[in-house]
């Protein structure tokens, strides 16, 4: 059985796709197949927004502080899914939702989709992870090259227009502290807010 969604850190996690246009080299995908209790996150296939909405309405979600778009792969490849369902957790209460994502989601689609977020996610949170392009491609290495740098500071400057937090977030041990000041200027910068997430190896 697919494992759509799970539950964590007082949240519910929607596992949509296994797709993502990058090949971060400290991602949880080399190391093991779940996150938190879950099971096994690899998809037999990408669920519908039906089976989503079905698993979302599975949970309790008065008992959870928000609803997270993060599995293991990059949510905004499916972008109209996922505000799809989106939408359906926003008619039924007042559960907060959120993004995380690699932010490169104008490249996916060759255009500008920040704004399509407004009223239905409260929160994206961005992998910023590097301070220069260089450094982000040896990191990251995304399908879309050097350029990817610069497009994903250009969608959360976007975001910030359109959704109410706006988080980037590096990894302490690929960042050193400078870097992890920089960091923060760019996302200050920028209108987010920079959070320093721990490596996850087990």
């Amino acid at each position: 059985m697919m494992t759509i969604t799970y539950e964590g850190r007082n949240s519910i996690y929607i596992n949509l796709t296994n797709r993502c246009p990058c090949a971060c080299v400290f991602c949880l995908r080399h190391n093991k197949d779940h996150v938190f209790n879950s099971n096994s996150l690899w998809l037999e296939r990408e669920p519908t927004v039906k089976e989503i909405c079905d698993s979302i309405d599975a949970w309790d979600l008065e008992k959870y502080d928000e609803i997270v778009f993060c599995g293991y792969g990059e949510p905004t490849e499916r972008l109209d899914e996922l505000l799809q369902v989106a939408a359906h957790i926003k008619s039924n209460g007042k559960t907060k939702t959120r993004i995380n994502t690699n932010g490169l989601a104008d490249l996916i689609y060759g255009d500008k989709v920040a704004h399509k977020l407004k009223g239905l996610i409260d929160t994206v949170s961005i992998s910023l992870n590097a301070t220069n392009k260089v450094d982000y491609l040896k990191l990251v290495r995304p399908k879309f090259g050097i350029n990817s740098y610069d497009a994903m500071l250009s969608f959360a400057k976007d975001c910030t227009k359109y959704v109410p937090e706006v988080i980037m977030t590096v990894v302490d041990v690929v960042t050193s502290k400078d870097e992890q000041e920089l960091s923060r200027k760019i996302c200050e910068s920028i209108g987010a807010t920079l959070r320093i997430r721990p490596y996850e190896e087990n």
